[in-house]
């Protein structure tokens, strides 16, 4: 996909583990609410990397801070061609399926990437729902399809009637997948992988089950070219030796449910922290895809950034809350000098149309942290 070999080492194997999420992020319930609230005021969202007051060191940044977005919309493709039905595919659990109507689509996934890629196709006015993870602009006024976080509901879904869904194995039951074909509905599985570096393929699927591939070639070409322009960006002002770049573990709690699990190698998380110019601890002690924190993980590890959802970070009381409640963190460096950086439920891993803009707003949080509303000032000296 990219032609770069050091752009596959940045960013690596993206959101690969999305799947990995469903049975935690099932009891956060919605997340949608929480982007609107944590990018309310965005300092420097717009601005370049390269323009942005540095702090001197990463690694020794105290204080927590806030990665959002500039803006919430998906923009789409020029492109305009009518959709070229019917199509046929071959889905991601092998079966063919022909799709004759696509006048009311429903993109239904964990993370919100395949509705951001609907609409990324232009075809945001044809969508009739959305699951609890799509919050971007022009998504507000649509039924929620899923129940009990991201569960889907039948009957929501039959009341719309959809002439198309499209979603993945990261939501289900596949009981209701079948009983929705049952009734009549196009269903098409697409790949759960969610990786920077296998975005095109993504955008092709989901663009030749709608019959807009030309539309799928202009917006691949145009993601690409996105994620390697902010792999570059990073490249510029992250620490060259590997000695200082901030070690970094994502951290996925929630309070009211007593969950704490590390993300570490083939998470999604481990290469989002890769593609930001960190190291990424929990890869670093053999740490493998999602599983429950423990104390000797954190001792381990020693991170010096704790990458976290804001959701997350509410429901055990923000970063004091955080620290009373995993009195292991208090012997870290991250929770020493109280350093979480976080991000929107529905935003940090959820990819596609928004991979470099994810990308680029953590580092602007890791590297050029700013007061938001849901941190406080990072008490590091800038660089001169």
């Amino acid at each position: 996909m990219f032609s770069s070999t050091s752009l596959h080492r940045a960013t690596g194997r993206l959101a690969s583990g999305i799947a990995l999420l469903a049975a935690a992020v099932i009891l956060s319930g919605c997340a949608a609410a929480s982007a609107d609230a944590a990018d309310a005021d965005c300092p420097d969202a717009d601005r370049p990397l390269a323009s942005l007051t540095l702090v001197g060191d990463p690694r020794a940044t105290t204080g927590p801070s806030t990665a959002c977005l500039a803006s919430h919309a998906i923009e789409a493709v020029a492109a305009d061609e009518a959709p070229e039905l019917p199509a046929t595919v071959t889905d991601a659990e092998g079966r063919e399926v022909e799709i004759t109507d696509v006048s009311r689509i429903l993109p239904v996934d964990i993370s919100g990437t395949i509705a951001a890629t609907v609409f990324g196709l232009g075809l945001g006015d044809a969508v009739v729902g959305r699951d609890s993870s799509t919050s971007f602009d022009g998504t507000d006024d649509l039924p929620v399809v899923t129940k009990s976080g991201h569960t889907l509901n039948p009957e929501a879904i039959l009341e719309l009637a959809p002439t198309v869904m499209l979603t993945d194995t990261s939501i289900g039951p596949k009981e209701v997948r079948q009983q929705l074909r049952d009734a009549g509905i196009a269903v098409v599985v697409v790949s759960s992988e969610r990786r920077a570096d296998t975005v095109s393929e993504l955008v092709g699927e989901i663009a030749a089950a709608l019959g807009v591939p030309d539309r799928g070639d202009d917006l691949s070409a145009r993601l690409d070219a996105d994620v390697a322009g902010a792999v570059a960006e990073v490249g510029a002002i992250a620490p060259a030796a590997a000695s200082d770049r901030p070690r970094m573990l994502f951290l996925y709690v929630r309070g009211s449910a007593n969950v704490y699990y590390i993300f570490g190698r083939d998470s999604g998380a481990d290469s989002l922290i890769e593609a930001v110019g960190g190291v990424d601890v929990a890869s670093e002690i053999g740490w493998e895809g999602m599983k429950p924190m423990t104390a000797e993980a954190l001792a381990a590890a020693q991170p010096d950034v704790l990458v976290m959802m804001t959701d997350g970070l509410a429901s055990v009381g923000g970063v004091d809350g955080l620290l009373e409640r995993i009195p292991a963190l208090q012997q870290t460096p991250a929770g020493a000098h109280r350093r979480v950086v976080d991000m929107a439920d529905a935003e940090i891993l959820s990819f596609g149309p928004r991979t470099a803009d994810v990308i680029r707003a953590l580092a602007r949080a890791v590297y050029a942290p700013a007061p938001t509303p849901a941190a406080a000032t990072p008490t590091e000296e800038p660089a001169s």
